[in-house]
């Protein structure tokens, strides 16, 4: 801790701070309470609960996808303890998803020529093999579909692949991303426009021919599907600057969906499964020999229907009341669902937990603030940020007639935590340049915390996207990516023990900084320009 702050903590207990040692009120708004700063700060450093937040959330809920009972545990443990710290108006609000899933049960190996367990999980929203099955796996090459009909017949009982051999590499460059200062001078002079949006008219085709392939394939009789998931590098999903980051293998698994999860055609489509890519290989390459292989595989899962009442998506609301301006609303949040293929613990118990704790603090140190300051944990986000959209689509904006509702006026801003364990370093703010000085007007009392950037780009692929694109004050913290990209995101390793203590601490503090100071100032947030129109898809985080 830096004398400064060492001193700042001391405030309310010995009066050190001095006009010398303190931020003056020239280089801060002038609505700061340094003093309840320092508290919120001492109340984290010396009592945090933010690794048991995420605990609880990933380790005892453990894998949270969209309408499992899974979820449905974590957003009441949710509830239960903000009405144990005397938050008000703690409720759920369901909104219209499709059919749950769940992973009830699975295991796969090969069996001939000889046995190797195999290190895969199930894709989500594939339903399962109806029991144990040894079945032969048979390469599939289908490019168009005029290449259909040479499979015509050859697939009954079969297991199919459809991805060729991927060469794997050792590791080279960078694995463990953070924010140096040649990088965050970059991402502050990074032009406005952000990544390119979703919703191709390429993709739209490939989704259609993706569809009919997997009807052929039940048609045709086939058992199941195996990949190797995605490939090995990806682009950095915040600000696409000129740096990769090589994904891991050695048992990493990169696993997503696997299939429509809207009532009228969820389990439509075969068993998936993702393998290691060395697994995967192997499988290949003893093939290309012209030795049969057999795997063996037992998936179970479980759809789930909706009921009027009970819809299968649903976001946990929590508040903290204002006082004069009560009327007005600061909102922080985390999405709450997760992928199925561990716990969800980068992605996004940490950003609950941070978020949770900053309510928690606030509410520990007495905080009176004058604008409400409102929590809401998210379903839906892996799905396309489903269930902040229906927030919006309630409370503040029709995304059909492009009309505000009555509380749309009523938000000053809302910030999002969703790229993984990594302390927070700034914040993007979506090309709102009039919010940009009163950011930075706060960063002396959190520059030893490392936050000191503004990047002033639109960026996509969270929560905060359903505000920005009706015109609301939605912002992204800038994070350390840390192991996000390279090892946890989506993938068999998202597990508490990638979780860093220290960078959860950190953004339990700024998140709770941001969310008072955005309650205590005399205006709310200023906004964009916003001009209606249709919602653009998210880009892929």
């Amino acid at each position: 801790m830096s004398k400064l702050w060492k001193c700042i903590s001391l405030l309310l207990l010995s009066g050190c701070v001095t006009a010398q040692t303190l931020p003056s009120h020239d280089e801060v708004d002038a609505s700061v309470d340094l003093a309840m700063l320092s508290a919120i700060r001492s109340e984290e450093l010396n009592h945090s609960k933010v690794m048991d937040h995420a605990g609880w959330i990933a380790d005892v809920f453990g894998p949270r996808v969209t309408g499992s009972e899974n979820l449905d545990r974590a957003g009441q443990w949710a509830q239960e303890q903000m009405k144990s710290w005397g938050l008000v108006n703690v409720h759920e609000e369901r909104f219209s998803f499709g059919k749950g899933w769940s992973l009830q049960h699975f295991d796969a190996s090969i069996m001939e020529p000889n046995y190797q367990p195999l290190i895969g999980f199930p894709k989500s929203f594939t339903p399962g093999t109806k029991g144990r099955i040894t079945a032969e796996v048979v390469r599939v090459q289908v490019n168009s579909e005029e290449d259909f009909a040479k499979y015509h017949g050859k697939l009954q009982g079969k297991i199919i692949v459809l991805q060729p051999v991927r060469e794997v590499k050792m590791l080279e460059g960078i694995v463990v991303q953070r924010w140096t200062p040649e990088l965050l001078k970059e991402a502050e002079s990074t032009p406005l426009v952000g990544p390119a949006a979703g919703g191709s008219a390429g993709a739209a085709r490939a989704a259609i021919f993706d569809a009919n392939a997997q009807a052929f394939f039940i048609k045709e009789g086939v058992v199941a599907e195996l990949d190797r998931g995605v490939d090995a590098s990806m682009v950095h999903g915040d600000n696409q600057l000129s740096w990769m980051t090589q994904r891991t293998d050695g048992g990493t698994v990169f696993v997503q969906a696997g299939g429509p999860f809207e009532s009228a055609k969820a389990g439509d489509v075969l068993p998936q499964v993702t393998l290691a890519v060395e697994h995967y290989n192997r499988i290949l390459r003893i093939m290309e020999k012209g030795i049969p292989v057999k795997v063996e595989l037992n998936i179970a899962t479980s759809f789930r229907d909706e009921a009027p009442g009970h819809e299968n998506g649903f976001n946990v609301i929590g508040e903290i009341p204002g006082t004069d301006l009560a009327n007005e609303v600061v909102m922080v949040g985390a999405h709450l669902d997760s992928h199925q293929s561990a716990t969800g613990a980068t992605d996004n118990a940490a950003g609950v937990a941070a978020m949770m704790e900053a309510m928690r603090i606030l509410q520990a140190v007495g905080a009176k603030p004058r604008r409400t300051i409102r929590i809401a944990l998210w379903g839906g986000e892996e799905e396309g940020e489903l269930g902040s959209q229906a927030y919006i689509r309630s409370h503040f904006y029709n995304t059909a007639t492009h009309a505000a509702l009555l509380e749309y006026k009523t938000l000053s801003a809302y910030y999002n935590l969703d790229n993984g364990t990594g302390r927070i370093r700034g914040v993007w703010i979506q090309g709102n340049f009039a919010a940009q000085p009163i950011f930075r007007s706060w960063f002396p009392m959190l520059k030893d915390l490392g936050v000191n950037a503004i990047a002033p780009r639109s960026v996509a692929g969270s929560d905060y996207s359903s505000f920005d694109d009706v015109g609301l004050p939605g912002f992204q913290f800038m994070q350390d990516r840390l192991e996000y990209n390279s090892r946890t995101h989506h993938s068999n390793m998202d597990t508490v023990d990638r979780l860093q203590r220290d960078d959860l601490t950190q953004m339990a503090i700024v998140a709770a900084t941001f969310a008072y100071n955005t309650a205590m100032r005399q205006a709310m947030i200023p906004r964009k320009v916003f001009v209606p129109e249709p919602r653009k898809e998210a880009s892929t985080r």
